[in-house]
């Protein structure tokens, strides 16, 4: 009996299957039902994804490189950023092999090596390690002074977008420093109390009392108590669980410094000559924490002075999947593409500010901010602002926190929430971020994941502005962009459908791609459904856009050989925002498929 094709197969050719192994949808061969392209899909399908189907071959790593071609591709993406943390790293050593040079052969401190032995050597160096990190520690936070610095050159040789990384890291450089220094002193004290008395309970008393009742001692155990809760709630985990325990418990870094200054002004271990205690000797904390200590301080007051400007909440919308967007009226506030602001509301809390990317474009009158109402702050001041949604485990009304498609207005500053009257909020920044830098390239390749979107619903509103020339918007060089989006499913950011439709609408010389891909399981009964609804139609059966939608995840090695090969000898902005496991796989292909005599992918992911 000959073999049937199946009423479901809407490829065009000799075979029923002539195409399937080549879908840009999947990412190998297997058993189960996958959707297949139709006639009409197929032509909708944009420039790109026609040619993942149906002509692009490449599927494999670029051919071998010599040694210069690879340390030229390492440069793109890795090099600065790299040889930056290098620099620094060896600034470290350095001090430390100074320092211990310094202590171990300078003559009027005989005594203190006589006595303690290595261990002073050793204490004395990690604590000058460690007044090198004050001067780095708090830098990396001043946001005005970081975003102001991005736009210079300096941008192509610091790595500013890993700001908050470095911070990080001489955080735990500290954290080090610190256990070096402690464990050394132990030693030290151990060795005192040998000295004190020759009895075993008075050997203990005289330890305690060097811990507890000298003034290094009970100013170093402060220190390290502070240090831990900061480090403790700053941990990844705890920080996304517990934001407000972060928020506040690091700000102990108050205490921290001042214990630091007072911690070296007791002239505990004296010099052999006089003098023995001298300002040049004692106390230097405030020389290396000086200059990033003012600069801070003075972000600490530019931030009071721009929350006493004029700012009001103008619109609230409740969009689905626990959604809302604010609309911000402030004065005296210019914002670009791809930025993010500091929020606070003092109905909630004076003292705490959080970090959202801004939705709106620099070319409209109002700043946005659409915010997942997930946490403690967000679920209070959605409650504040009048939206209703459904608190976790809640159970009742399932309509509850229902919107449309393309939100509610729960209320206006004219017009607000019946019983309320919107909060007043305070706006600090904008601040600048990776995804800012995209007018810098031709073509862009810009991936969110879930509400990871929300920085490109800036960038592609200022990308739509600027190429159809409306509200004065500057030209743009950029001739392409592609936007791929990866959600579980549809219903995961509804609020940024309609600015796709819009988009699509208003590109009619197909500048714009967007490529939507949905990775929840589907069903079979829903996924013929799906096809059957589709068959001969103009628009996506789920999205209503023209670009058809993918199943699945994307593939990248069919995805970057094909702008390779659309764009040869191009420098490809790719601009990540959601989950660190697709960022790691978005930066290994772009390192992949970059040469640095034709595409050269240039990566950056939202770190704030």
């Amino acid at each position: 009996m000959a073999n049937r094709i199946s009423g479901l197969d809407f490829s065009d050719g000799d075979g029923p299957n002539k195409f399937i192994e080549q879908h840009p949808d999947l990412q190998g061969k297997g058993n189960g039902v996958h959707l297949q392209r139709n006639k009409t899909e197929r032509r909708r399908l944009q420039g790109l994804q026609r040619t993942l189907t149906n002509v692009s071959t490449h599927s494999g790593p670029p051919p071998p490189r010599s040694a210069m071609n690879k340390f030229n591709t390492w440069m793109i993406n890795e090099g600065g950023r790299q040889l930056f943390f290098g620099v620094w790293i060896f600034l470290h050593v350095l001090v430390a092999v100074l320092g211990w040079l310094h202590y171990s052969l300078k003559d009027n401190l005989v005594t203190a090596r006589a006595t303690f032995g290595i261990t002073f050597v050793i204490a004395r160096s990690a604590a000058l390690v460690l007044h090198v990190d004050v001067i780095f520690i708090l830098l990396p936070v001043c946001r005005n002074f970081i975003s102001i610095l991005r736009r210079t050159p300096l941008n192509d040789i610091i790595p500013f977008d890993k700001n908050i990384t470095f911070h990080k890291a001489t955080a735990w450089s500290i954290v080090i420093g610190s256990f070096v220094h402690i464990a050394a002193h132990m030693v030290n004290f151990y060795k005192l109390a040998l000295i004190a008395s020759t009895t075993t309970g008075g050997r203990v008393v005289a330890f305690l009392g060097a811990n507890f009742l000298t003034g290094p001692g009970a100013t170093g155990w402060i220190m390290t108590a502070a240090l831990g809760i900061m480090v403790y709630f700053a941990r990844e985990k705890q920080r996304r669980a517990h934001f407000e325990r972060f928020w506040y418990s690091h700000h102990l870094f108050i205490v921290f410094f001042i214990c630091w200054q007072l911690h070296g002004m007791f002239c505990m271990i004296k010099p052999d000559r006089p003098p023995y205690c001298s300002p040049n000797t004692i106390g230097v904390f405030w020389r290396y924490w000086l200059v990033g200590g003012v600069i801070w301080i003075f972000e600490r007051i530019l931030r009071e002075v721009r929350s006493r400007h004029v700012t009001y909440i103008s619109k609230v919308i409740q969009h689905p999947s626990n959604v809302m967007e604010v609309q911000i009226k402030k004065e005296k506030t210019t914002t670009r593409a791809g930025q993010y602001i500091f929020l606070s509301c003092p109905e909630i809390s004076y003292f705490q500010w959080h970090p959202f990317t801004l939705t709106s474009a620099p070319e409209e009158d109002y700043i946005s901010v659409h915010i997942r109402v997930a946490g403690d702050f967000t679920t209070a001041f959605a409650k504040s602002l009048g939206c209703e949604f459904p608190q976790k485990g809640e159970r009742g009304d399932k309509s509850k926190g229902e919107a449309p498609a393309g939100g509610k207005v729960v209320g206006t500053r004219a017009n607000p929430p019946m019983n309320r009257t919107l909060p007043r909020v305070m706006v600090d920044g904008p601040f600048g971020s990776a995804s800012e830098d995209f007018l810098n390239f031709e073509t862009v390749l810009l991936v969110g994941a879930g509400i990871g979107v929300t920085p490109f619903a800036s960038i592609l509103k200022s990308i739509w502005y600027r190429m159809n020339n409306l509200n004065t918007s500057k030209p743009t060089r950029l001739s392409k962009v592609y936007f791929t989006w990866v959600i579980r499913d549809y219903g995961t950011a509804e609020w940024f459908h309609s600015l796709l439709h819009a988009i699509e609408e208003q590109d009619t010389q197909g500048r714009i791609e967007i490529n939507i891909y949905l990775t929840a399981k589907i069903k079979e009964d829903e996924m013929n459904n799906i096809i059957v609804q589709d068959v001969g139609a103009e628009k996506d059966a789920i999205t209503s856009l023209r670009a058809p939608t993918h199943f699945g995840r994307p593939n990248w090695d069919r995805v970057f050989p094909s702008i390779v090969e659309k764009h040869p000898e191009t420098d490809v902005g790719v601009f990540f925002c959601g989950p660190p496991v697709l960022s790691r796989q978005l930066h290994q292909m772009s390192n992949k498929y970059s040469q640095p005599k034709g595409t050269r992918f240039f990566f950056g992911k939202e770190n704030f």
